[in-house]
């Protein structure tokens, strides 16, 4: 989730002409991209939450295999309740308040997160059902 989600971000700031200024992707540590100077960060920080699950559901529809739908689904709760608590948080450095800061209106906010928590939830609720009972 935080790779595609992260991914997201630097393909928003290649898309709108940000200069990237430091990223960093490894799985093991939290991972960031900073840009500077960025135009038109509103996209930039949009398309972390927005690729973040796009890419996933690309490629489950692709793989069209369990395994996939369930990182997929995964990945769609998880942008969707990252960016509520990092809303409830108000962590200057997390996505939530910089788009605020960036001129976000506050119900696109909430409805990406009513959206993406509601579904994630169900479909990966039902993945994980199904997952155990196979085994």
């Amino acid at each position: 989730m935080t790779f595609t989600h992260e991914l997201g971000h630097v393909i928003g700031g290649w898309v709108v002409g940000a200069k990237l200024v430091d990223v960093d992707l490894a799985p093991w540590r939290m991972p960031y991209s900073v840009h500077a100077p960025d135009p038109h960060p509103r996209v930039t920080l949009w398309c972390g939450p927005i690729l973040g699950v796009l890419i996933p559901v690309g490629l489950a529809v692709l793989i069209r295999r369990r395994p996939a739908w369930l990182v997929a689904d995964f990945c769609l709760l998880a942008n969707g309740s990252y960016l509520a608590l990092a809303w409830l948080s108000g962590g200057p450095f997390l996505d939530t308040p910089r788009l605020l800061d960036a001129g976000a209106h506050p119900l696109s906010i909430a409805i990406f997160c009513l959206l993406t928590i509601a579904v994630g939830y169900v479909r990966f609720r039902n993945d994980c059902i199904e997952w155990f009972k196979a085994s």
